[in-house]
């Protein structure tokens, strides 16, 4: 078997970093930070320096540049949850498309990481402490997960989608919850529908509670009392949403409109709601939470609430290559959020 030999051994010179730069026409500090997924590069440059990489063939010498810096080029996605859930909510795979594409434009490789009880928290603490990765994004947060601190005492570059409170030390990306969930259950009473009820995601999460929130408010704003027993707590799965709409009907067989916190536990709903002879929407209207692909293909097809799963896995991996390089403190980044009307509402 014949084993592929570097340039250099067959007499080919490496292109060098300079090479780079003279063929783009920019200089030396251009093109690393181009190599170091820098926002502070001009698309026209970026595009430049791409060209000659492609051109000339260019490999960055990570060996070295690693002894120099002391980095791994690599980040660790964090998911707390089981693998059924990441598999079956496409949350998940919209954050991670957007960070993956980030990162690899970054010259960054992407690790996925399910660590979802205290065991695998400290496997994994013991795992960044020897340096393994750069930096870590951190998805689907409760308000109780020790993880995020560990990692800040261990000085590990951090950024999560969501936050654990308010207000959350660690850098951040989420959508506009609140608001969002305020335009699903005012587009509902402005269709003429009276007894709305909500199924939430579980409240030790802060985009269940602030959705939980904008439903709240949203009622008051109308001057429609918010009546408890309206209100029913999912887990963000398909069977949480079934079972949450079957003891808000067993409750309020009336009811005649439903804001669930996420379109998975929505397509549940309208399972539910199916298997109860209620029309969807003649009887009930219902509206979801995500405009994932899950939307689309619910029979109606699901009024929703977009959140731009994929800006924010890429806003999480630009916080984090910021605070890998030293290039700013840590902030927070909320995205707008907007209604998407289908027939189900």
């Amino acid at each position: 078997m014949s084993h592929a030999q570097p340039p250099e051994a067959l007499g080919v010179r490496r292109p060098t970093l300079n090479a780079v730069a003279a063929r783009a026409g920019v200089g030396r500090g251009t093109v690393s930070r181009v190599l170091n997924g820098s926002p502070k590069v001009s698309d026209r440059s970026r595009a430049a320096v791409e060209k000659a990489i492609a051109e000339l063939g260019y490999v960055p010498n990570r060996a070295a540049r690693s002894l120099a810096t002391r980095r791994t080029d690599a980040v660790a996605l964090v998911v707390p949850e089981a693998e059924s859930r990441l598999f079956a909510e496409p949350y998940f795979s919209g954050i991670i498309r957007g960070a993956s594409a980030r990162l690899t434009r970054a010259g960054m490789q992407l690790l996925l990481v399910l660590a979802r009880d205290e065991r695998k928290h400290r496997r994994l603490a013991s795992y960044l402490t020897a340096q393994r990765v750069d930096g870590v994004l951190m998805v689907a947060v409760h308000r109780d997960d020790t993880l995020p601190d560990l990692l800040d005492e261990l000085s590990v570059p951090t950024v999560l989608a969501g936050r654990r409170g308010d207000p959350e030390p660690l850098g951040h990306v989420r959508a506009d919850n609140d608001g969002g969930a305020r335009s699903a259950v005012r587009h509902l009473l402005d269709r003429g529908r009276r007894t709305v009820a909500t199924i939430t995601g579980p409240l030790d999460m802060d985009a269940a509670r602030t959705r939980l929130d904008g439903y709240r408010e949203a009622l008051r704003a109308a001057g429609v009392t918010v009546d408890e027993e309206l209100i029913e707590q999912g887990d963000f799965t398909e069977e949480g949403g079934r079972a949450a709409m079957r003891e808000l009907l067993r409750r309020r067989p009336g009811l005649d409109a439903v804001f669930a916190a996420s379109d998975v536990m929505a397509s549940g709903a309208v399972l539910e709601l199916r298997a109860a002879g209620r029309r969807v929407p003649n009887d009930v209207a219902v509206v979801g939470f995500d405009d994932s692909i899950v939307a689309r293909h619910v029979d109606p097809p699901l009024t929703s609430v977009r959140q731009p799963m994929e800006e924010m896995g890429r806003a999480m991996a630009d916080l984090l290559l910021d605070e890998i390089a030293g290039r700013a403190g840590r902030r927070e980044v909320v995205l707008p959020t907007r209604l998407v009307v289908r027939e189900s509402a």
